[in-house]
């Protein structure tokens, strides 16, 4: 497995365009958040059965989603896993309340598009292709390089 500065410098490459990074600050984050969003929108009630704890926060498949990634984010570094937790724990919880007055699935699907587009967008800015084309695991270096870029 690569490093984490390994996966950041290819990463780079292909973000150097300021206006390309401020989009990604913007809409990396959104997509994620769709993405959790659209996961706890499945049906739960196999989960709930198995898991039974009463608690809607964990009894989802965002939840199982997230649990898996972090472990790719440990592996890259405890300052990322950390980081990747505290905004991965603020999207559970974020479209936990955005459920409660939006249709959840729709609202996630729609800001995933208009993420996605923001990001085509800055990628033809840049004059680069996304860098997810190359590999798919660049899907979750996104996040964690945006993070990394905000509170460094």
């Amino acid at each position: 497995m690569k490093t984490q500065q390994q996966w950041f410098d290819e990463y780079a490459v292909s973000h150097q365009n300021k206006n390309n990074q401020l989009i990604h600050y913007i809409c990396v984050p959104a997509i994620f958040f769709s993405i959790v969003g659209m996961f706890m929108s499945i049906n739960t009630s196999f989960l709930q059965q198995k898991i039974n704890i009463g608690n809607p926060l964990i009894e989802n498949w965002a939840f199982l989603l997230i649990v898996l990634l972090l472990v790719f984010y440990f592996r890259l570094s405890l300052k990322t896993f950390i980081l990747m937790l505290l905004f991965s724990i603020i999207c559970l919880v974020g479209n936990y309340y955005l459920s409660t007055v939006l249709p959840l699935f729709y609202t996630s699907l729609m800001i995933f598009i208009i993420a996605w587009i923001g990001q085509f967008y800055g990628h033809h800015l840049e004059g680069k292709k996304p860098s997810f084309l190359k590999d798919l695991q660049f899907l979750l270096i996104g996040p964690a390089w945006v993070f990394k870029k905000i509170f460094s």
